[in-house]
């Protein structure tokens, strides 16, 4: 039976002015009847167009019609079959421009809501393991011991190194592990997870799914090094002396970018990154934790992807009273999900389109006072084949602001070049690889930011497990 409806089940949501003001998730979730509902609007169509825009191969047909059957369990066990990382696919990958996008339901309507439905999925089949292992833990014989056992892999007694606990490490990790071989993941910070962990707001991911996952990986013998920056306290070359046999470097590209206009060294003026590392990782949203979060009443945050709505809506629940978004370019362009822009739209967030910073002003003590800007009009298309914005002179405006927040993308971290001997860049500064993410270094593979510059999760997972495959193929010979 199909679902003749052209537009998908809406999502549950909290209230945008309750939401505004706290930090839980914005998205509630399908019931199972809506998922199934969702998941009969899919017209089981022959060639699967949907699994073109999928960069860890999800087999989506599959799984959706297990969904539409309400076997859940088995949805789960296909997705999971290819993807490492499904809750948290579910809530942050632009499926719109990837598997939704290749919809056949999209040519006439909306596509089939392929995230929500992973999202439930995944989500059900977590509910389902915590409860059977606290059945395990409670009950008197063993009915449901093997939910509380750890997975345990049969170790081939290789040893393969990961650099970088985001996304194409976790999933580069998972991957090898489920195939025996013997990982340790090596993360900067005293946390796994990388932009999951630092970049993305808990009212978009919450972070104990990402401890959770964490967790999955480490029932498999993935061990984690937290604290550990490879490239000072040991270098790629040091990690092959210590018995590793194959090195991946999923570092990520987390040094912010800013534009080098006057005032930028104004007392507060800071980078995106910053902000929500402040906020996620290190808890700043939360009285109990002594991180310093500057609290403005009035804040101006430059650029217009998914990190300066993230920075922005942040901003809102922190207890801004005006958000700005200054963006340079019209709604048309703004890189942005489409469901970021509308979430953050319902919460009050003010968008000031076709306008670009040229000063922070500040006062006679260092501090921002304001930011002055031009107003744009778009030109011919530039390089990206977006309308290019030219300035229109003698418009220049002040915005009254206590606080700029820079979110105008991230450069790489040009660590591990730096260290490792004769370890090549490509032509965007990045790690250079093959198409199977070796490097010209024997042993060492790279994927991710790292290699490409700041792109999404999804991405960054697919690269993660072209690596794994890699490696396994570079051990196995």
């Amino acid at each position: 039976m199909i679902n003749l409806k052209k537009v998908k089940n809406p999502m549950p949501e909290q209230d945008p002015i309750v939401r505004a003001g706290n930090f839980e998730e914005v998205a509630e979730g399908y019931t199972a009847q809506m998922a199934i509902n969702e998941a009969m609007r899919c017209l089981k169509c022959r060639k699967k167009p949907c699994t073109k825009g999928c960069p860890v191969m999800v087999r989506i047909p599959e799984f959706v019609a297990k969904v539409a059957e309400g076997d859940f369990e088995a949805a789960y066990q296909i997705i999971s079959d290819t993807s490492a990382l499904p809750r948290i696919c579910g809530r942050v990958c632009p499926q719109e421009n990837q598997c939704e996008g290749f919809c056949v339901q999209g040519l006439h309507g909306e596509p089939v809501a392929i995230g929500r439905l992973e999202r439930f999925v995944s989500d059900w089949h977590a509910a389902r393991e915590e409860e059977m292992e606290k059945a395990a833990l409670e009950a008197a014989d063993d009915e449901f011991a093997e939910f509380a056992e750890e997975e345990v892999i049969e170790s081939n007694g290789r040893k393969v190194a990961v650099v970088g606990a985001g996304p194409a490490g976790l999933t580069c990790a998972g991957d090898l592990a489920a195939k025996g071989y013997e990982v340790t993941v090596f993360e900067a910070l005293h946390k796994p997870g990388g932009v999951l962990a630092y970049g993305i707001p808990e009212f978009r991911l919450p972070k104990d799914i990402v401890a959770a996952e964490v967790r999955k990986l480490e029932k498999r013998g993935v061990t984690f090094v937290n604290n550990a920056v490879i490239g000072r306290a040991e270098t790629v070359d040091e990690l092959f002396e210590d018995g590793f046999e194959a090195v991946f470097v999923g570092t990520g590209a987390g040094l912010p970018s800013f534009m080098n206009i006057p005032g930028e060294n104004l007392l507060g003026v800071c980078s995106a990154n910053e902000y929500l590392t402040r906020i996620n990782l290190m808890k700043g949203y939360l009285p109990e934790y002594d991180t310093p979060v500057q609290k403005a009443k009035n804040i101006a945050v430059v650029g217009g992807g998914n990190v300066a709505m993230d920075a922005a809506r942040c901003a809102k629940r922190m207890g801004a009273e005006n958000v700005y978004i200054v963006y340079r370019r019209s709604m048309d362009e703004i890189p942005a999900r489409a469901e970021e822009i509308h979430h953050a739209i319902e919460e009050g967030i003010d968008f000031q389109l076709l306008k670009n910073p040229v000063a922070v002003l500040g006062d006679e003590n260092g501090y921002v006072t304001g930011l002055e800007c031009v107003e744009m009009e778009l030109g011919e298309p530039d390089a990206s084949g977006r309308r290019r914005p030219v300035v229109k002179e003698g418009s220049n405006f002040v915005l009254d602001v206590d606080c700029v927040i820079m979110a105008i993308g991230t450069k790489l971290n040009k660590l591990i070049l730096e260290t490792t001997e004769n370890l090549e860049a490509n032509d965007r500064g990045g790690i250079g690889t093959d198409a199977g993410a070796a490097t010209n270094r024997e042993g060492v593979f790279a994927g991710g930011d790292a290699v490409t510059g700041a792109a999404t999760v999804i991405l960054a997972m697919g690269a993660g497990k072209t690596a794994a495959a890699s490696i396994d193929e570079y051990l196995g010979e």
